[in-house]
């Protein structure tokens, strides 16, 4: 057995006072996790504390927390392993982000997490009937696409860790997102087109994600929600050809085709490039894209103030010396009958010792 100190967020809205610390010592074996340690303080010191938890393996989704800033699981997180990461030895447990707290570790889900989950339709809309007295027969080859997604079990830690929200609330956010596209991958679904439209086209969907991989590191099912964003992304550019009023499919496109004529990023011609479906001409000649390049001005006049933005380099942009290599690989992945979907990250420095 070995001593841990918990310094757990306390906050009491029928009391009228502000949240504070609270410090209390438990004695576990360091295989044991922190929900264990808290529900042994609630049982030994004070029973008022307020935790959400059910299952204690991982499979409900309901003791999410941050735990030493980090969100995850009280239940799936060894309790010696958080001391090991917890700054001046106390692990610190606090509920989970862009939620309102109810009490303590108590965060108001249906608020957040359900109201954003409700917003994606979660549920399948048949392309037909089933045949008569019997069941939507699928090859269950034609499943491996939404498996990955069928694991999350709704502990809205990802939704937690989210820094788009924090920046964006109404940002529909990564737990929803990965659950529209269980059903965007389904082949039983026969509102693919217009899910994905309806996620394109609202400014806090799809692209609303930035790309911060916080989701991904904190899933305890490996759900990695970004990935499933990218893929709904790719859908909506590539199989159906939204071209939405957010200027997503502008974007992929300019980005492409600026990384088949160079090689690099040519950053000056993103934006424009964005505006026009990919093409500078367009983005420069269609109203819209003009008034969007107009309202970019005051940024482009402070980057070029402050020396960030270095004017010849904005117009001339040099290619990479083999650039017919980039073209030739671009041109024989574009070729494929089926794209293949590479979704790498890293997930710290010692990633390679816990896998």
């Amino acid at each position: 057995m070995a001593d841990y100190a918990l310094k757990i967020r306390r906050y009491d809205p029928e009391s009228g006072e502000a949240a504070y610390w609270a410090d209390y010592d438990v004695e576990l074996p360091p295989e044991r996790s922190v929900l264990d340690g808290i529900l042994q303080v609630k049982d030994r010191e004070d029973a008022s504390i307020a935790i959400r938890c059910s299952c204690r393996a991982a499979i409900c989704g309901s003791c999410g927390v941050r735990i030493n800033g980090q969100s995850a699981l009280a239940c799936n997180t060894r309790i010696g392993e958080a001391a090991e990461r917890a700054r001046d030895g106390a692990i610190t447990v606090e509920p989970m982000g862009n939620m309102p707290v109810i009490k303590d570790l108590v965060t108001d889900m249906e608020a957040v997490h359900w109201k954003k989950i409700r917003r994606v339709v979660p549920w399948l809309l048949p392309a037909e009937e089933p045949p008569e007295g019997q069941e939507y027969i699928v090859p269950p080859e034609a499943m491996l696409d939404v498996t990955q997604t069928m694991a999350c079990i709704q502990c809205g830690v990802c939704v937690s860790a989210c820094l788009s929200l924090e920046v964006d609330p109404e940002f529909i956010g990564p737990a929803a997102l990965a659950k529209a596209y269980r059903f965007v991958g389904d082949p039983r679904d026969g509102e693919h087109e217009s899910r994905l439209k309806d996620l394109a086209e609202d400014p806090h969907g799809i692209y609303d994600c930035t790309h911060c991989f916080a989701c991904v590191e904190v899933c305890p099912k490996d759900v990695a929600p970004m990935n499933q964003i990218m893929r709904l992304r790719r859908k909506a550019t590539n199989d159906f050809r939204i071209k939405d009023s957010n200027n997503g499919y502008g974007h992929e496109k300019a980005f492409v085709n600026i990384i088949e004529k160079w090689g690099t990023l040519f950053e000056a011609q993103l934006l424009p490039r964005s505006f026009g479906d990919g093409s500078l001409i367009k983005g420069q000649l269609r109203p819209q894209g003009a008034k969007q390049l107009t309202e970019s001005l005051p940024t482009v006049y402070h980057g070029l103030k402050s020396g960030k933005v270095n004017p010849i380099k904005a117009l001339v942009h040099p290619k990479l010396p083999d650039q017919k290599q980039v073209r030739r690989i671009i041109k024989e992945i574009e070729s494929q009958d089926e794209r293949i979907e590479l979704n790498l990250y890293i997930v710290g420095e010692m990633a390679e010792e816990t896998e």
